[in-house]
């Protein structure tokens, strides 16, 4: 379902802002398809993780992004019927996304709560002690 989502904010969104600036419907494209290109949480992809690492919470605001912009794009274009079952499958999918959403704030807050690793954390570990 994200995916369809996904898809309509990545066609819709472009489409919506060509009349207004086409410069402005490019930026769009590149935002959409763009940032989770290249921002991801490690581990959350299958196929491999993006170049940058982020939290859990802005993989999260990307897909409500894409969200937004899928049903705002879609009542600009369409008729009352296709923009409503779009704006329902938008309002969908959070609920659909929330195990995945859990999954990604834990793991945040995993990392959030180990200790740095210092040189006086490593000896401890490593069984020496600092004098």
């Amino acid at each position: 379902m994200r995916f369809a989502g996904e898809v309509t904010a990545w066609v819709c969104t472009p489409w919506a802002l060509w009349p207004h600036s086409v410069p402005l419907a490019i930026g769009a494209v590149l935002l959409l398809i763009g940032l989770p290109a290249v921002f991801s949480t490690p581990g959350d992809r299958p196929g491999g993780d993006a170049p940058v690492a982020v939290p859990g919470i802005v993989t999260i605001l990307l897909v409500v992004l894409h969200l937004v912009a899928a049903a705002t794009s879609a009542w600009v274009l369409w008729g009352t019927w296709i923009a409503a079952t779009v704006t329902v499958l938008c309002l969908v999918v959070p609920f659909t996304e929330l195990p995945r959403w859990r999954a990604l704030l834990s793991a945040t807050r995993d990392q959030a709560d180990r200790p740095p690793v210092t040189a006086e954390t490593s000896a401890v570990h490593l069984g020496r002690t600092r004098p």
